[in-house]
């Protein structure tokens, strides 16, 4: 099994992949109802309001596909382009733009506004913060019948959903946009240059799963670098002193 490692060469695209995994939590503990999964979806959400009230999220997403668009007609003039996936994936982009262009008012302000979802945002701060007894509306809250929660959720949702999808589309079409290569890193480091005329977005490694290595990834627009390390059970993660074989795919959709 392989275990890939990402990091970003841009702030935009550093923003995408944390709000990404906000929303992937959502989504993976939403359905389970129990009340201690739903304090976790709860803190995600404050942490996605809390993004995208720090930055111009709807602004950097259009721009983001308007360039995806740009590329994908460019590549609709070349041999070989399937044309019935280049339009599914030009009108998944149209549509995307569509939801974020018709949002009524700023993103992530039905959550921001809310006086419970503020009351819990201000006690979350606090280790501990929200036990039952400094919050007794949450704790009854989370005791509620799952379609109850569900129905106040998804009003809370409902100027963030067109930004979780917007992000998965442009993430997934950036890591699609490159082809993997095998590679060595001798002595457990590697770096390498990256045209900064077509600017790579994010690195991508993957290692099988048994090499119990992870990497340390460092860089901006034009070069990276990596090194290898080996955790250890005591004391800080050291460079692997051996040639490591990975996986690295540069993505620059």
């Amino acid at each position: 099994m392989q275990v890939t490692f990402e990091h970003p060469l841009n702030e935009r695209v550093r923003t995408f992949l944390r709000l990404e995994h906000l929303f992937g939590k959502v989504a993976h503990f939403m359905p389970q109802e129990d009340p201690w999964a739903m304090r976790v979806v709860v803190e995600s959400l404050l942490d996605i309001v809390s993004i995208t009230s720090r930055a111009d999220i709807r602004g950097e997403l259009l721009k983001e596909l308007d360039r995806n668009a740009a590329t994908l007609a460019h590549y609709a003039r070349q041999p070989g382009v399937d044309p019935k996936a280049l339009s599914q994936v030009q009108a998944d982009l149209a549509k995307a733009q569509s939801r974020l262009l018709h949002l009524n008012g700023p993103i992530g302000q039905t959550a921001r506004e809310d006086e419970f979802l503020k009351s819990v945002a201000q006690r979350n701060s606090i280790p501990g913060g929200t036990c039952s007894f400094d919050l007794p509306s949450f704790h009854f809250w989370l005791m509620l019948p799952p379609e109850r929660r569900d129905e106040r959720f998804s009003r809370w949702m409902q100027d963030l959903d067109p930004v979780n999808e917007a992000i998965a589309l442009a993430l997934m079409l950036a890591r699609g946009s490159a082809r993997p290569r095998r590679l060595v890193a001798e002595a457990g480091f590697f770096q390498e240059a990256l045209d900064i005329q077509s600017p790579a977005q994010l690195v991508r490694v993957s290692l099988n799963g048994g090499q119990s290595l992870f990497p340390e990834i460092s860089g901006h627009k034009s070069r990276f670098s990596i090194r290898f390390m080996s955790p250890e059970v005591n004391g800080r993660a050291a460079q692997s002193r051996d040639d490591v074989d990975f996986v690295l795919a540069c993505c620059a959709f």
